[in-house]
């Protein structure tokens, strides 16, 4: 299926029902009175998370979304029936916001979170509500109110504990087919990698991570260059970055040291944020140079960036060296879940 993960999309909520004018009329009562009902309220629209779904394919085919509008009300103090709300589901991980405002509406990233993106209108009040001692006979009813319009824009960044950051061909894709049974497309020539792929990494029976493999980053991505910012969004979501650095690249006039600082500035440029996130240096492709070799030109980089945080020189191919890496990964995970913040519900509408 193809990775979709941007998508527009028109909700229109249903119109209140109008209110009824009407009276009375029955054998032996003669001043019955006003008896028209309430109309019924329009349809509401939802968006709800489901993890059942993994793109916004759906919605390159179905872009408008129109719930039910309200009955009008009628004699006998009957209100019309309300319009039948909407519910529409969207993977884990979309944002929500408003085309017209740019407004950030809700940031979806739980399974069942809902939010109301359309309120449906109000019934109007029939004529039993406007009878008074001075108006014995009222001929005045409320139309419903319109129900909400809106042009969403919604954006799915993908989930995961940790993000692949590097260069095009800096191993990436071979790393994560080495420790998860992710299978991305792996080629000799760059930009094989076209969307994110997740992988899953399982330690133990109760241990496990995610791995999201992003797309090669080059320089100028934020402004646009390359895949641009398409996919640099979905690093925002990460927990932990591994930065992969090809330790044998095809250009030889492309040091490390370069790659590095090219994809910080990148990132910092996109979201100051992800410049703190937590990065980890990874060298790869140890198995196409000498052991010796390889350490060297590992440790030259380490110095020339004045690189305090953890790094570690593997070979996704090979699976040289993955076990310390995966497993200081996950007690890394498991230290920042003690820490995150329980309240991730606030901003949101629950649904029965």
């Amino acid at each position: 299926m193809k990775f979709v993960d941007e998508a527009k999309i028109h909700v229109s909520a249903g119109h209140g029902g109008g209110g009824a004018v009407s009276f009375r009329r029955e054998k032996f009562i003669p001043l019955g009175g006003p008896d028209g009902g309430d109309g019924g309220a329009g349809g509401s629209i939802y968006l709800r998370a489901d993890e059942g779904l993994n793109t916004l394919v759906d919605f390159r085919y179905l872009r408008r979304f129109n719930a039910d509008n309200g009955i009008k009300g009628s004699s006998r103090q009957c209100n019309g029936a309300s319009g039948v709300d909407m519910i529409v589901r969207v993977p884990v991980g979309t944002q929500v916001s408003d085309v017209d405002t740019d407004e950030i509406i809700a940031d979806l990233t739980l399974h069942g979170q809902s939010v109301l993106v359309a309120q449906g209108g109000f019934g109007g009040k029939g004529n039993m509500h406007f009878k008074s001692s001075t108006n014995r006979t009222p001929m005045r009813a409320l139309p419903g109110t319109e129900g909400e319009e809106r042009e969403l824009q919604l954006e799915l960044k993908v989930l995961a504990d940790v993000g692949l950051l590097g260069f095009p061909n800096a191993g990436k894709s071979t790393l994560i087919r080495s420790i998860s049974a992710a299978t991305p497309k792996v080629a000799d020539y760059p930009f094989t990698t076209l969307h994110p792929n997740l992988g899953v990494v399982r330690m133990e029976i109760d241990q496990s991570f995610v791995v999201a493999d992003i797309p090669g980053i080059i320089e100028g991505a934020a402004d646009g260059a390359g895949l641009g910012i398409t996919f640099l969004k979905h690093v925002q979501r990460t927990g932990l970055l591994w930065h992969i650095v090809d330790l044998a690249p095809f250009d030889e006039t492309q040091k490390p040291t370069q790659q590095v600082r090219a994809i910080v500035k990148e990132l910092a440029k996109f979201d100051p944020a992800l410049s703190n996130k937590p990065r980890w240096l990874v060298f790869n492709k140890s198995d196409l140079l000498d052991e010796k070799e390889a350490e060297k030109r590992a440790k030259a980089t380490v110095r020339a960036l004045k690189w305090t945080g953890p790094w570690y020189l593997i070979s996704g191919l090979a699976k040289a060296n993955l076990d310390q890496l995966l497993w200081d990964t996950m007690k890394a995970l498991n230290a920042r879940a003690k820490t995150q913040a329980p309240d991730r519900f606030e901003r949101f509408t629950p649904l029965d």
